[in-house]
């Protein structure tokens, strides 16, 4: 069975970059779609990327565009998110998830009640 867990995550200062890592355990990860999503409190969560089985698609979220990059490694079983040129309304916890599918077409939008197993979360703060 599938499991995911994030890491990485911390505080960083408006601008700085970081990175989050989703690690696959129970199965291997190239055989799933997997997705970031991220809460903020008292906010609905919400989609950010995802990535195809193969890495050939990606999508992301408006609000991330040119600046998030999702990476995906099957040998190393790891979906990592490349977050660059942090602001402070990315902060929230992050999640990683499998997922039905991951279309190249438009913005990320597979809502996160489609999400299959999801991993713990980990907490992201852009502040100075």
């Amino acid at each position: 069975q599938l499991q995911l867990a994030e890491s990485g995550g911390g505080l960083v200062q408006p601008g700085e970059s970081l990175r989050v890592i989703c690690t696959a355990s129970g199965e291997r990860l190239d055989y799933y779609v997997i997705g970031w999503y991220r809460q903020a409190p008292g906010k609905e969560r919400e989609g950010v990327s995802c990535v195809s089985t193969s890495e050939l698609i990606t999508n992301y979220a408006d609000s991330v565009i040119g600046r998030f990059m999702i990476l995906r490694d099957n040998a190393k079983n790891t979906v990592t998110l490349q977050m660059n040129n942090l602001k402070p309304e990315d902060t929230a916890v992050y999640f990683c998830a499998e997922i039905p599918e991951c279309s190249p077409y438009g913005s990320f939008s597979v809502p996160y009640a489609r999400a299959v197993t999801w991993g713990q979360g980990i907490q992201v703060t852009v502040s100075s």
